[in-house]
């Protein structure tokens, strides 16, 4: 039994990059949460975001992602959906600074906020139409076939597209679950609503076409060699669905959370007070 859990443990690929990573936010929310009194329910968002990126990461079920189509597709909608919209919906910002000492905070992280290098990174990645194009594309070039087998074929394409999936699920969440009207939000409330149904569409589809199709798509997993011994097209089939249905499933739970967002903005009076900020120069102009 514990030589089967030390199996499940160890990295099948190690990375220190990963590892040092993971950590620094960790021990950062660790002493953040502990100063602001986070509650609890957020509390375990986040560390079930956490623990989903180790897993998925950072344990064996990485050596099944990489010689298993349908391990492959719950890798990815575990990093570039599930993790993400928890560890978003369980709002980390405050924790995460307040877990910076203060003079890191004085010294580095708010010039660093200013400067225009991020400024312009913010600006491009944080625009609603980029991050939802970035979200998709994502998943969609890393499932044409040829894309699919660069990324088996060589370790570093297939680091960068588990670190592209994770980060372009974390942008667009951010967007969606932003509890602030707009402004300072970047989508109105009802555009954070919409907008997981729109992203699910291209997926749903590509989902659909690896369902149905009848020839195997990803020879690369034969070449890798193949975990499991079931019919090749057994495991395309279950990895289309995985795409099609869990996927959409997550989403709609974000669309949900936006709509609970939007609704208690209503109930505070801000989205009225903003329409009626807007409204007042027209009617003096008048």
């Amino acid at each position: 039994m514990m030589g089967l859990l030390l199996k499940w443990i160890v990295p099948w690929e190690f990375s220190w990059v990963f590892l040092a990573s993971f950590l620094l936010a960790a021990v950062l929310y660790w002493r953040g949460s502990r100063e602001l009194r986070v509650g609890f329910g957020r509390r375990v968002a986040f560390w079930a975001g956490m623990a989903i990126i180790y897993l998925s990461l950072h344990t064996y079920l990485d050596y099944y992602a990489e010689h298993e189509f349908f391990m492959h597709r719950i890798q990815q909608v575990l990093l570039h959906h599930l993790a993400p919209l928890l560890i978003v919906a369980s709002y980390p910002g405050a924790a995460l600074r307040a877990g910076l000492p203060l003079s890191w905070r004085a010294r580095v992280l708010r010039p660093a906020a200013r400067s225009w290098p991020w400024r312009a990174v913010d600006g491009v990645l944080g625009n609603p139409a980029v991050a939802t194009f970035l979200f998709v594309a994502f998943i969609l070039v890393w499932l044409v076939p040829s894309m699919q087998t660069l990324a088996m074929l060589d370790w570093r394409i297939y680091r960068f597209m588990n670190w592209t999936m994770l980060a372009s699920g974390f942008i667009y969440w951010a967007l969606v679950l932003d509890h602030r009207p707009r402004p300072p939000g970047r989508m109105t409330p009802g555009l954070r609503v919409l907008s997981p149904a729109v992203t699910m569409t291209p997926q749903i589809l590509a989902g659909a076409i690896v369902t149905f199709s009848k020839t195997d798509l990803y020879p690369i997993f034969e070449i890798c060699g193949r975990a499991f011994t079931f019919n090749v097209l057994t495991g395309q089939l279950v990895g289309g669905v995985i795409m099609w249905v869990p996927a959409a499933v997550i989403e709609s739970i974000g669309a949900l959370f936006a709509l609970r967002q939007w609704l208690a903005l209503s109930r505070r009076g801000r989205i009225r007070r903003e329409h009626r900020v807007q409204q007042r120069p027209v009617a003096r102009n008048a």
